[in-house]
This record gives structure tokens, sequence and C-alpha cells, in this order.
């Protein structure tokens, strides 16, 4: 997606560690416009990979919400996040997993009310980043425990050089991302736009 791939070039900053600051225009800060123009995006291309009747989609709080929102709104379905400290209206039995926070150091755990996500669902994983692929990984879990269907994984940013796209290729679904970071050093982020190839395997 060129102008998501031009935003980076124009406003992304390295900030060490692997971190990519893009809240400006992704995770802070939002541009209204390239969040929608995001979520049809992921629609387009997920109808282009054969993915259909999906019927939920689902991402971590807080930084996932935007183009899981964009793209439950491209699709006409409800959108899903795990919370990761349970609010005292979520019930008993609810499906959790953990995961480190990269950002934030430490491990989260993201939880999901078995009101809102059932056996029956056809579920799209959306998220901002994929880097270890660590979060993705807890969340897919979360989907399967109530037994779910995952049918897709989408990301806005992948910073390729992290290898977390191996560390989801057995979950056997499409992984589509609008952006991908191949190296980061100093000033100088190499970024470019996905290859035609966005399938897992």
């Amino acid at each position: 997606m060129k102008a998501l791939v031009e935003r980076i070039r124009r406003e992304g900053r390295n900030l060490g560690r692997g971190i990519l600051k893009v809240d400006g225009f992704i995770n802070h800060q939002l541009d209204p416009a390239l969040t929608m123009a995001m979520g049809q995006e992921f629609a387009r291309r997920f109808e282009q990979e054969g993915v259909q009747d999906i019927t939920k989609i689902v991402t971590a709080e807080v930084s996932g919400i935007a183009p899981a929102l964009a793209t439950g709104q491209a699709l006409g379905v409800p959108v899903v996040y795990a919370r990761k400290h349970r609010p005292i209206t979520m019930p008993d039995g609810f499906y959790v997993s953990e995961a480190p926070s990269h950002t934030k150091g430490g491990t989260v755990r993201l939880m999901i009310s078995p009101e809102y996500l059932h056996p029956t669902d056809r579920v799209l994983l959306i998220d901002d980043f994929l880097a270890t692929g660590k979060t993705i990984r807890a969340l897919a879990d979360v989907i399967a425990q109530c037994g779910a269907t995952l049918c897709g994984i989408g990301c806005l940013v992948e910073k390729s050089f992290e290898a977390g796209r191996a560390l989801l290729a057995d979950l056997d679904v499409p992984i589509v991302t609008l952006a991908v970071i191949e190296s980061m050093e100093g000033e100088s982020i190499q970024v470019r736009e996905p290859e035609a190839q966005l399938s897992a395997s």
C-alpha cells in the first residue's frame, strides 16, 4: 500500500531495540482517511486470497483497534478486541493467553469474553505490527480455545527481520501485510510494499 509506505518513509523513526515510531499516524494519533483506506485494502486483499464468509474481526487493545475497526467496517462485521485487564462485566469462562510486550516490557494477558466469540465464528485477526509474531500467536491461541476458525491474519507493518511470519507459518492461513520493514539502522528505515505472495506457506 503505497500511501502507508510513503508515510513511514517520511515520518517513521527508529528508536532502537527494534522499535519503529509511527505513532503520528497509526497507534497514538490516527489519520482517519489512511486508517479507513487500510481497512478497505485488507478487505480487498483477503478477497484475493479467497477468504470468505468472515463473521468477526479479532484484535488486541489498544493499537490494533483502529485497523481492526476499519476492516470490520469494510467487511460489515463486528470487531472484538482482547482485553488486557479483566473488567467486572466479563463473565467466568473467558478465553485467555499471554504474550510478551515489546514496547512496555513484561507479559500481558489477552482475554476475550465467551459472549462475543463463538465456535461458529470465522475470524480475521488484525493488528498494527507483525514483528516476533508472539502477540499474534497468543491471539490465535485465544481464537482456538473457543473453537472458532482463524481464516487470515492482517498486519499494517511487518518487520521481516524479526521473523514473525515464520513463527505463524504452521497456522496455515493467509498473512497479509501492507508495508514491510526490511531493516532499521540509525536513521535509515528500509521499507517496501509487500510482494504478491501473501500466504504463510
